[in-house]
């Protein structure tokens, strides 16, 4: 289906892969994997037709129908749905066509047009619109809400829905997980699994890779390999080839033996819970990954605490959210030196409230918060990537932190999160946002915390940064808060896993494949059933309730429609503000003072940001 013979590409001066022969199959489910920066999205542009190769041949068929997720997302009155269905883009030319044939009354035309929209399901394609909107978590009423009024998250959500309505012979998914919750992740999952086209996924989440894909096309080393098998199988591969290195073998030993001391340790803990032998095994494999990865250019670690105070926190029936909504209800939390705590749930269930409860962001409604007066938070949160100093530098941001340390400690420091060189001196401005992830969290283990508290901390982090913070995690001495949906990195760092719902947090028994069987049975109790005649209230009753609802909810409907707005004027005045930050003159020393005021105003408007998205997103949870 996709060949490449004796390819070569390049961007600008830049090699990106060459000598490359391969052939990817009808059906094949690729994974396309390798370091951040290796040239992994331009092999799709080169697929899609935006790219040329410098060198030898690549060949397609000429009817392929792709589907790709678009990285922008136009500020649209359409709704949500329309915006969805419009991937399906056979659907699309035969509404239009009916549409004419109609306006022509033309009915032998309409008759042959009607019979095609019946072969291609087109009857259905509202449900399955709706179907995909429900799995990655939109909420009912939401299909009906213009595009225009989600944020960008929630937008990026909206070009995955409406890649999958696409009816293609090939899809490609480019890190689709990385605005997805956990529950979103496991229903992609289920859906790429039934899907029968081809498929190249890139993708930084192992777990997800290893349950979807059947091959590994791995770039690397201006070399693109196509292995078969899943992630895990190609790990074994590379650890295997990486083992038979001298200079590696050493190091790969003392990885190995540091994390069977973990083994050992949660080995003891064998009666337990089931999640504490799911933790063992996860463990277990953790030390066959490590020797694909000693050659990783990331090894840090969290600086040890002063001090690590038993409890460190405590919830004492607390009651938390936003106004008169109460999100989480009587909770009772204490948070002990080493705990590993994973947060489950679904989709505004709370686990994102109560990181801020913990964190005392977000004050208690009733109950009380209770800090040891050593506490110190390290807290990851996409918001804080907007935080950072755009016009200061990786090392100014750590200098600020310790005046006293040389510059050299901090450049070391600095260097086991792989900037290095004139990357430690550079400006953040213009860095990715793994890049920028990448400095927020060598700041937090520069900080000491003695409690972490990390809120979907691997967004935009490659597989090898992951496995390096993944060790770590291992190491570090205080206690862990963790919601993720990297599935791998809870199964190896968390010990207990905790179950945001209803209001609550419980302790959950079962480990993350029951939480995956709970989710599903979860969203077959809420598929709409039909009423049984002579039950339920009479509909005077009903529509007097539903009065009622209404009235109560206007208010709160009124608050998100004005945060609504703020938010998308923002990102339109953010918008506008990048492209004019993406002008390489700004950086010639001529231009200091204009890049200073810019980024000075940036810095501003990305407060603003954060503030108004806070809002929404307070706005969305109290409307429930």
């Amino acid at each position: 289906m996709l060949k490449f013979s004796n390819s070569a590409l390049r961007r600008g001066v830049r090699l990106l892969f060459e000598q490359t022969s391969l052939t990817i199959h009808r059906g094949n489910k690729v994974g396309v994997s390798g370091a951040n920066g290796v040239g992994k999205s331009s092999l799709f542009a080169l697929i899609r037709g935006e790219l040329t190769l410098d060198e030898g041949e690549f060949d397609k068929p000429g009817d392929l129908v792709i589907a790709y997720v678009a990285q922008e997302t136009p500020a649209s009155d359409d709704s949500a749905l329309e915006y969805v269905m419009a991937g399906d883009q056979a659907l699309c030319q035969l509404q239009r066509a009916i549409e004419q044939a109609e306006a022509s009354d033309d009915g032998l035309q309409l008759a042959e047009l009607h019979a095609r929209l019946e072969q291609i399901d087109g009857y259905t394609a509202h449900s399955r619109a709706v179907r995909l909107m429900s799995g990655l978590g939109f909420e009912a009423g939401d299909e009906k809400r213009p595009v225009r009024s989600f944020s960008g998250g929630w937008r990026v959500r909206l070009n995955v829905a409406q890649a999958l309505m696409c009816r293609s012979d090939l899809l490609l998914l480019d890190e689709p997980t990385n605005h997805l919750d956990l529950d979103a992740v496991i229903w992609l999952q289920e859906w790429l699994a039934s899907y029968s086209g081809t498929l190249l996924l890139i993708s930084h989440d192992r777990d997800f890779l290893d349950d979807v894909v059947d091959h590994i096309a791995h770039l690397e080393q201006q070399r693109l390999t196509l292995y078969t098998g899943n992630y895990s199988g190609f790990e074994a591969l590379r650890a295997e080839k990486i083992a038979q290195q001298a200079a590696a073998y050493s190091k790969q030993q003392r990885e190995m033996a540091h994390i069977r001391q973990f083994v050992n340790r949660f080995r003891a803990q064998a009666t337990k819970a089931r999640q504490v032998q799911s933790r063992i095994k996860a463990m277990e494999k953790l030390e066959l990954i490590s020797q694909a990865h000693v050659d990783s250019p990331f090894d840090f670690a969290f600086r040890k605490p002063d001090s690590v105070p038993d409890p460190l926190l405590r919830l004492d029936d607390v009651d938390a959210g936003y106004g008169e909504q109460r999100i989480l209800q009587q909770v009772g939390l204490s948070i002990q030196p080493g705990a590993r705590l994973g947060l489950l749930g679904r989709n505004g269930a709370g686990k994102s409230t109560l990181i801020k409860l913990l964190a005392g962001e977000l004050s208690p409604l009733a109950g009380k918060r209770r800090a040891a007066e050593q506490l110190k938070i390290g807290y990851f949160a996409q918001h804080q990537l907007e935080q950072l100093r755009l016009d200061e530098s990786p090392l100014q941001h750590l200098q600020r932190l310790d005046r006293q340390a040389t510059e050299k400690e901090l450049r070391n420091f600095l260097g086991g999160f792989a900037f290095v060189g004139d990357m430690a001196l550079a400006q953040v401005a213009p860095f990715s946002g793994g890049e920028k992830a990448r400095l927020v969290l060598a700041l937090l283990a520069y900080q000491q915390p003695n409690l972490l508290l990390l809120d979907e901390p691997t967004n935009h982090l490659d597989i090898e940064l992951r496995h390096a913070l993944n060790l770590a995690l291992q190491e570090f001495v205080g206690a862990v808060v963790l919601v993720s949906h990297d599935r791998h990195l809870i199964r190896t760092v968390c010990d207990q896993l905790l179950l945001v719902s209803d209001g609550k947090v419980e302790p959950y028994s079962g480990d993350l494949e029951d939480y995956r069987r709970w989710l599903i049975e979860q969203r077959q109790q809420q598929l709409p059933t039909e009423p049984k005649k002579g039950d339920g209230r009479s509909r005077k009753e009903q529509k007097r309730i539903e009065a009622e609802q209404r009235k109560q909810r206007k208010p709160l409907q009124n608050a998100l429609r004005r945060a609504e707005k703020a938010v998308e004027r923002l990102l339109e005045e953010q918008q506008k503000m990048d492209h004019q930050l993406a002008d390489s003159a700004l950086y010639e020393p001529a231009a200091k003072e204009q890049l200073k005021a810019l980024l000075s105003d940036k810095a501003g408007l990305d407060q603003k940001l954060a503030e108004a998205e806070a809002e929404w997103m307070k706005a969305e949870e109290a409307l429930g």
